[in-house]
């Protein structure tokens, strides 16, 4: 979760955009047998004589045998069948792919993650729609080039604060709420886990105050996750809240608190609830300003699997003065959870400014080790402790019936943490990942012949192919807002139009609001509109000045080029040549947003016969 609203920076304007959502694709390609990083094609083969971690403990030089995707066979003296396709571990240490206990994952992300080890993680907040897609596929074995989620669907939170900002419509908690009901529809979305937001923001001088839960709102959504049989983890940020949460029951915290030392108290709270801390320590770091993002994306060792949009999240830095007491502070408490016996979780908190989506799994354990952890029990806190707590059975150890989700590294990482970054092979499912993010890209969808988009007839927003949603400067730190509906009367006598409104406030350098349309079946995955030649509409509005606003390009996070057009008062065409947008990549385009911008003030438009000729 996004820690202050002033932390997400333009870097990283265009991902949030993209929503809560992950690109589908292939990004495995076979490759030539006894290299590690050229494995056999399929998902059968053997990794020899490898120094092996199983997720727990090292336990020495091993091979081990895999078979249609699962761990058949580990061991010092295993044989490996014949006609089995070997891949060479002399030399190298095979670890479980690594866990990450901690992520908002959109777009990219998963793509992005499995190229750096994480075959796993742990999405902290997002819309639940896809959750039956994710479920479906971390069941299967199949090749699917990108690491699995789980996810907590929307977070909980109270109206108007923390986790309202980004977008999308996020259901909230206030005095009114049943908690039960709430929470039942939760578990009938398909969570896998709930997450709670405990945030007002007092633990960041000059930060403006939110509404965030009662503690008794606390206690009551806690009560009913358990009793629904789910998990609850606590985002918190004061020591005090935090202890409120393990009182009340929580699980698991999935940030350390900023803004004391952890004291005894605490200590003997969460050993008595047997909760977890995932201390998030990589955005901590950031916010110290020592540069770590940029220090792990000019690693010669991770640089080459690294894109242009992770480096970009990498690079950013969090405004303000560094508060590098933070860091220490938030060292010393790990250490002091650790030492006495308080489960301690791996999570990168990815995309954060100074984060990024698997890279940042290589710092958050040379920072535990910093923290007092060996580097075997940092291995421990990426691998079998997070699949351990939130329940993921099939993954996390090297053993017989588990999943292969594989991760070879040159050197010894039980002795030098960070070793992980020499990756010479990583495999989900059993099959290679291609480490090369631009032979990872998905490839682009061509759009349907027809060339309307929407003409907003039917009685509910939609269109012929791709979506609609709405977007506003509130997922980057802004206050603006926007709501849409259908309205009667459309262009030349039409039946309806799609009506748009809001207010763009001010605070906040370039602030926007208004509606995006997706173009493929996905938010944010490219279609190749290189055969198009221009965005018609029909607008009317109030006078103002409106932009357009086109994403496109290999990453989720490349910067969108703009146009403008006027609404006036009487139904009119705007034609936009799709050459025309500055920079535009057109086949790879992933959404045009149709917005208000400066100057403050309210605004409205209305939107009709868009069509993509």
């Amino acid at each position: 979760m996004k820690r202050l609203p002033e932390i997400l920076g333009f870097t990283i304007l265009a991902g949030v955009l993209g929503l809560a959502v992950a690109l589908q694709g292939n990004a495995n390609e076979p490759a030539g047998e006894g290299d590690a990083g050229a494995s056999p094609a399929g998902n059968s083969f053997a990794i020899r004589d490898a120094r092996v971690f199983d997720g727990e403990r090292g336990i020495g030089v091993a091979t081990v045998v895999v078979r249609d995707g699962l761990i058949e066979s580990v061991g010092a003296d295993v044989a490996v069948p014949d006609g089995l396709p070997v891949v060479d571990g002399a030399g190298r240490t095979l670890l479980p792919g690594l866990v990450d206990a901690h992520v908002h994952a959109w777009g990219d992300a998963r793509r992005d993650a499995v190229r750096l080890g994480v075959t796993t993680a742990l999405d902290m907040h997002g819309m639940p729609d896809r959750l039956p897609q994710l479920r479906e596929e971390r069941e299967s074995l199949g090749d699917t080039g990108q690491a699995d989620l789980w996810a907590a669907g929307y977070a909980v939170t109270a109206p108007g604060g923390h986790g309202t900002q980004y977008g999308f419509p996020v259901p909230a908690i206030d005095a009114d709420t049943d908690v039960e009901a709430f929470i039942g529809e939760r578990l009938e979305e398909g969570v896998d886990f709930i997450k709670l937001i405990v945030e007002d923001m007092s633990a960041y001088q000059g930060a403006p105050a939110l509404p965030t839960l009662t503690p008794n709102q606390v206690t009551a959504v806690i009560a009913a996750a358990h009793a629904g049989g789910r998990m609850a983890v606590v985002h918190a940020s004061t020591l005090a809240d935090s202890r409120q949460a393990l009182d009340a029951g929580a699980d698991g915290l999935v940030h350390i608190f900023a803004d004391r030392p952890v004291d005894q108290g605490f200590i003997e709270s969460a050993l008595a609830g047997d909760a977890f801390v995932v201390p998030t320590l990589s955005v901590l770091a950031s916010f110290s300003g020592a540069g770590e993002g940029s220090g792990l994306a000019a690693d010669p060792r991770l640089a080459p699997a690294v894109s242009a949009g992770q480096r970009a999240t990498l690079d950013a830095v969090i405004p303000g003065v560094p508060r590098s007491d933070r860091l220490g502070q938030a060292l010393a408490s790990v250490r002091a959870l650790h030492a006495a016996g308080v489960d301690i979780l791996a999570g990168s908190d990815a995309p954060n400014p100074g984060t990024a989506h698997g890279v940042t799994m290589h710092g958050e354990l040379e920072l535990l080790v910093r923290a007092g952890l060996e580097p075997a029990e940092a291995l421990a806190a990426a691998t079998a402790v997070p699949a351990r707590r939130f329940g993921i059975a099939d993954r996390g150890r090297i053993a017989p019936g588990m999943r292969a989700d594989l991760l070879l590294v040159e050197g010894d990482p039980l002795s030098d943490i960070t070793a992980t970054r020499a990756i010479a092979g990583v495999w989900k499912n059993g099959y290679r990942i291609q480490r090369d993010p631009a032979a990872g890209a998905p490839q682009a969808q061509l759009p349907p012949e027809d060339t309307l988009v929407s003409d907003f007839e039917a009685d509910a927003l939609g269109a012929a192919f791709g979506s609609w949603q709405p977007t506003t400067d509130q997922m980057a730190g802004g206050a603006s807002t926007v709501a849409h509906r259908l309205v009667e009367g459309g262009a030349g006598g039409s039946g309806g139009a799609l009506g748009v409104s809001g207010e763009i406030r001010p605070g906040f350098p370039f602030p926007w609001a208004g509606m995006m349309f997706f173009p493929a079946a996905e938010p944010m995955q490219p279609v190749d509109l290189s055969g198009r030649a221009e965005v018609v509409f029909q607008v009317r509005g109030d006078g103002r000045s409106y932009n357009a606003m086109l994403f496109s390009g290999p990453s989720v996070q490349s910067m969108p080029a703009t146009l403008t057009f006027q609404a006036g008062a009487e139904w009119s065409e705007v034609r936009l040549a799709l050459s025309d947008f500055p920079g535009a990549d057109l086949s790879l385009v992933r959404g045009i947003a149709f917005t208000a911008g400066q100057p403050p003030g309210a605004f409205e438009f209305h939107l009709d016969q868009v069509e993509l000729r």
